[in-house]
């Protein structure tokens, strides 16, 4: 049975240094992932809260539509509307 020779001291610690700069670069590389990632999630949060918001206020608008056989003017932005007298639908009189 022959028995291995370990290699010389040399090469092991210029092994050992190329692997520690390997480990490094790649603990650099998944702390850059890492912030990405967190970043990604936060922007996803606000999107989501900005899609709420906007779900919230389409259905304000939809609530405020007439039924179909309603012949009102359309408020959809909440503003007043003066009330319309019934006296103004009368035909014009000349003077």
């Amino acid at each position: 049975m022959s028995e291995l020779n370990p290699p010389p001291q040399s090469d092991n610690e210029s092994d050992l240094d190329s692997l520690c700069v390997s480990v490094e670069r790649l603990s650099e590389k998944i702390a850059l992932i890492g912030e990405a990632v967190k970043n990604l999630n936060q922007n996803r949060a606000q999107l989501e809260g900005k899609i709420d918001d906007a779900h919230k206020r389409v259905q304000r608008i939809l609530s405020r539509l007439p039924e179909q056989g309603d012949g009102r003017q359309l408020n959809l932005l909440g503003e007043p509307i003066p009330p319309t007298n019934s006296e103004d639908d009368s035909e014009p009189t000349t003077h």
